[in-house]
């Protein structure tokens, strides 16, 4: 398995994602193109393979982001800013979105999006998004499925990969389609469970023409990256596993599927 968040095992970024990133196409287009985050993003394989391209500001608060992301905007005649906070993220996970802490957090990001769009230069245009949304999952045996304790989910699986609200599993050889029948008839209607091709030609994936001849959006390259079975939570639950990744099982909020608390994300425009 790799895990893209810590990059291991060590795998060449742009083996991985071999693709221009928009900032590098704005930066040869003659943008002014920069990213403003904190400074651990800096070098990181994640960083390199969806936000390169231009130059990277590492500042450690929040208000010194927003002031040099309008400062940055304002350097160019035509000028791509990028600036991201992860508490609100952080936060979520750790204590729910029903929480005072992540209630706080989104209190305190309020804040810097005011204080951004009240710096914005002449003819500018802010937006403030984020890449998904958020459910609280019970601490509870019937919301929390431990696949470290389900025989009947680990039988012929050989990797579990994911996350609790999206799972890929990957099967020994040859018993794909006996995980895919269990893995059905154990989650029943509270998660939707398809095999890699089944999930493939529904769209999960992207849509039609892979950039060197796959399908429906997925490269060949990559095709074997997706799982034997993936299994995406249409109710509120998730698939943890307890002994092999108590941190992520110890989440009070999750993400990852396709429900719209999780996918329907506001975008706000702001303009100068």
């Amino acid at each position: 398995l790799m895990n893209q968040l810590r990059w291991q095992p060590w795998t060449d970024p742009h083996d991985w994602q071999p693709y221009p990133t928009v900032f590098q196409l704005a930066d040869a287009a003659g943008v002014h193109t920069c990213q403003v985050s904190a400074p651990t993003f800096a070098e990181t394989p994640l960083t390199k393979i969806a936000l390169s391209g231009g130059t990277f500001h590492g500042r450690l608060t929040g208000e010194e982001r927003m002031d040099l992301a309008a400062e940055q905007l304002g350097a160019a005649g035509r000028s791509l800013v990028y600036t991201y906070y992860s508490e609100v993220d952080g936060k979520g996970h750790r204590f729910g979105v029903d929480s005072p802490e992540w209630r706080d957090q989104l209190r305190y990001v309020d804040g810097l999006a005011q204080r951004l769009a009240e710096q914005l230069p002449p003819r500018s245009a802010l937006y403030v998004t984020a890449d998904h949304g958020m459910i609280d999952i019970p601490f509870d045996p019937e919301s929390r499925i431990d696949f470290d304790e389900d025989w009947e989910l680990r039988a012929g699986v050989s990797l579990l990969g994911g996350e609790g609200r999206a799972r890929h599993v990957y099967a020994v050889p040859g018993a794909a389609g006996d995980v895919l029948a269990v893995w059905r008839e154990v989650l029943g209607e509270r998660m939707w469970v398809a095999g890699r091709d089944e999930a493939i030609e529904a769209g999960w994936f992207g849509g039609p023409g892979g950039a060197d001849g796959g399908v429906k959006g997925v490269d060949d390259r990559v095709y074997r990256r997706i799982g034997d079975i993936v299994a995406a939570a249409c109710d509120d639950v998730a698939i943890v596993a307890s002994h092999t990744e108590p941190k992520e099982s110890a989440m009070v909020g999750l993400h990852g599927s396709m429900t719209p608390v999780e996918q329907l994300v506001p975008l706000l425009e702001v303009r100068s």
